[in-house]
């Protein structure tokens, strides 16, 4: 029977990785618009199925941002109604008070996405909803939740990739030290990134902001 696969995407982690990488070489901007659910299926082997892409994030606090974040994630949404999900957390103002002149300015700071994505792992292994996990971030917040389901749950395997330029060496050492049992770690380099993204159309990114705005 082929071994059920679940990627969760750290949004918040994976999007400002694409961010640092534009800055470099402004072709990374077409990768803000991937198609998520073919993305993570180019990865799967010959015994595996996809079960589901999650993807964790807030709606920013920016209307401009909010507006661009709803289209691409519901576009990935009507293309894969069944096999793509989106779990909100929040942004909130965090007050930042410069300790000479006392000046302070409002920064948006994300809140849940870790929590979120720990207890969405877990739940799916108590459910016995997937065989495999592959964890796209470099939050080492997320070791934990990790460390549990190797511990309780020895016959999931666990995958993590780091998304492009990133790389946590905390969490990189800490799956080697369950070598036995756990994937390897891997980055999202250029070359990894490039051979596998597919990218929404303009097509298909023109027809959801048509249908978003009440056309049919």
């Amino acid at each position: 029977m082929p071994k059920r696969v679940t990627f969760y995407f750290d949004g918040f982690n994976f999007y400002f990785a694409l961010k640092r990488k534009k800055k470099i070489s402004p072709e990374w901007k077409d990768f803000y618009w991937l198609d998520l659910v073919a993305f993570c299926e180019s990865f799967l082997g010959p015994d595996q199925v996809l079960e589901k892409v999650i993807y964790f994030t807030a709606s920013p606090l920016s209307p401009q941002k909010n507006s661009r974040q709803s289209a691409f994630l519901n576009a990935n949404r009507i293309l894969h109604p069944d096999k793509f999900e989106v779990i909100r957390g929040k942004y909130m103002s965090k007050q930042i008070e410069c300790p000479y002149c006392k000046y302070s300015i409002s920064k948006p700071e994300e809140k849940r996405t870790d929590v979120n994505i720990s207890v969405r792992m877990m739940a799916d292994c108590v459910q016995d909803k997937t065989d495999v996990i592959v964890l796209i971030s470099a939050d080492t917040d997320l070791i934990p939740p990790l460390n549990f389901i190797h511990t309780n749950y020895p016959n999931k395997k666990v995958k993590v990739f780091f998304p492009p330029g990133s790389h946590a060496l905390e969490l990189h050492n800490h799956l080697r030290t369950f070598h036995s049992k756990w994937v390897f770690s891997k980055r999202m380099n250029v070359d990894f990134v490039m051979l596998s993204c597919p990218i929404l159309s303009q097509l298909e990114i023109s027809l959801f902001l048509y249908l978003r705005n009440g056309n049919s």
